[in-house]
């Protein structure tokens, strides 16, 4: 099969033509159709600050209020006796279920 062999200039006169009968009015250009979003609407998660005591291999041992922060650091040191690892409080994030 043989390829039709178009040179730039004759595809240039061709555009040139189409803009000019459109300019005319005789064709009118396709508008194109526009796409909806498919985003998900971003759901609002609401976060609680707890005070949680920890193990040395990071397990959760105990989860206290932020506000009682002195009861957390209590029982942090008091199962950090001598021989055993140490506990440490640290902040935990939880969602609030409504």
């Amino acid at each position: 099969m043989a390829r039709k062999v178009v040179s730039r200039k004759q595809k240039r006169e061709e555009a040139e033509a189409a803009e000019a009968l459109e300019a005319e009015g005789k064709i009118k250009k396709k508008k194109k159709a526009k796409r909806k979003s498919r985003k998900k609407e971003p759901v609002e998660v609401r976060m609680k600050v707890y005070w949680g005591v920890f193990n040395h291999a990071m397990k959760r041992v105990a989860l206290y209020e932020f506000n009682q922060k002195k009861a957390a650091q209590k029982k942090a040191s008091d199962l950090s006796v001598e021989g055993k690892p140490p506990h440490f409080v640290a902040k935990v994030k939880q969602e609030v279920e409504a």
